[in-house]
């Protein structure tokens, strides 16, 4: 039998805040690197990102920023959906016929590694 292909939650970082945002710069969401490392968000991966306080969604692809620094900095145009300070979760699927072991990674209010779940 045939299973259907499926897309799942495989990655996500939750409630990390946003330390900037950048309307001229071409595009993305900088991530701390060791954050993307303990996800296991590649750079330049499509992800989704959900903005707590106010709703928003929308996706674009990752940009490696200085591990240890905690930045999480919105480019492009998708920084007019954010202000500095929000919280978001920043989330990677992928599509599969099995089920796929997720990576949730919990960060403090500085987005310092917390510990996974």
């Amino acid at each position: 039998m045939h299973r259907p292909m499926r897309c799942l939650l495989r990655a996500k970082i939750h409630r990390a805040t946003v330390t900037d945002a950048n309307p001229d710069y071409v595009g993305s969401i900088t991530v701390d690197d060791e954050l993307l490392q303990r996800s296991d968000i590649w750079p330049g991966e499509k992800v989704l990102v959900a903005d707590i306080e106010n709703g928003a969604r929308f996706e674009t692809y990752t940009v490696s920023g200085k591990s240890g620094s905690g930045v999480i900095c919105i480019n492009g145009s998708a920084a007019r959906l954010v202000k500095k300070g929000d919280k978001i979760i920043i989330m990677a699927f992928e599509c599969s016929d099995k089920p796929v072991e997720q990576k949730v990674v919990l960060v403090d209010e500085h987005n310092h590694f917390l510990r996974a779940i």
